[in-house]
């Protein structure tokens, strides 16, 4: 089992920043990718942002120029530094890994955080 800890979110303004992490914990685990989507009221989850083992970055068109994701393989942490937020923004965000247990491949979810964006 992995547990993914997230961390940040809140009330931001209109073209404000707010950073968010995330920590995986747990037993003989390597993680493939992490990252982060999001989810409206009345829409489907969306992609963020994810960062590969080999470092390669996927992110959304959305959020691209505005939102940067990082991560620490040592760590196995990931965060999303988020700047010039919109009212769009606003959202729950999940965290996400892709980890590697014992050959098989696994999916876990971070318990969400609230994003909100307003004037």
């Amino acid at each position: 089992q992995v547990q993914l800890v997230e961390s940040g979110g809140g009330l931001a303004h209109i073209g404000g920043s707010l950073t968010l992490s995330c920590a995986a914990s747990g037993n003989s685990f390597s993680v493939l990718v992490m990252g982060w989507f999001r989810q409206a009221p009345g829409k489907q989850r969306e992609l963020v942002a994810t960062i590969s083992s080999d470092g390669s970055i996927n992110t959304a068109d959305s959020v691209k120029g505005r939102f940067t994701t990082s991560g620490d393989s040592v760590k196995n942490t990931v965060s999303l530094q988020m700047n010039s937020l919109k009212p769009e923004d606003t959202a729950v965000y999940y965290c996400y890994a892709n980890v590697r247990i014992s050959g098989y491949n696994y999916n876990y979810w971070g318990q969400g955080t609230q994003v909100t964006v307003s004037s």
